[in-house]
């Protein structure tokens, strides 16, 4: 989701978590600093897991947000 802006990190993450098995895990990589706010709310509001959450650094955009998060059932 590198070089996306609100809200297209997070539908493009539903559309992707709607399409797993309960209990599988998916790793986001974002670039839009209020991706950290978003998935926080999504993964609360949901039931999806937020598993972890680190940045990384990236030549180009900076900032990474690096989001791993368990499909919930």
């Amino acid at each position: 989701m590198k070089g996306l802006h609100c809200p297209l990190p997070i539908l493009r993450t539903r559309a992707l978590l709607n399409g797993m098995e309960t209990g599988e895990e998916l790793v986001v990589y974002a670039t839009d600093p209020a991706s950290v706010i978003d998935f926080k709310h999504f993964c609360n509001t949901t039931d999806n897991a937020l598993l972890s959450h680190e940045t990384e650094p990236d030549e180009i955009h900076k900032t990474v947000f690096v989001y791993r998060i368990r499909r919930g059932g």
